[in-house]
């Protein structure tokens, strides 16, 4: 759906402003075309609900990441052990 008004933006540009939104990378008119799109939109309140809650979870998980040197190491020592 093109529109004309600078306001109204369409559901995919909506759920890619969703998407910066939650990383903090959308700028206010963005947000702000997100909230317009968000009173009117049930799929794309649906997609930010859910956007929301994946965002939450995966905070919550306090996940760690294996640094890349620290992955290496590892596939060494199993190649290591599986040539034996």
């Amino acid at each position: 759906m093109k529109t004309s008004n600078s306001l109204l933006v369409s559901c995919e540009q909506a759920k890619f402003i969703c998407d910066k939104n939650q990383y903090g990378e959308a700028s206010l008119s963005e947000i702000i075309k997100l909230n317009i799109r968000l009173i009117y939109c049930k799929v794309t309140r649906a997609y930010s609900k859910k956007n929301n809650k994946l965002t939450k979870i995966i905070k919550k998980s306090n996940l760690q990441v294996i640094t890349s040197s620290k992955k290496e190491e590892m596939k060494e020592q199993l190649q290591k052990k599986l040539s034996k």
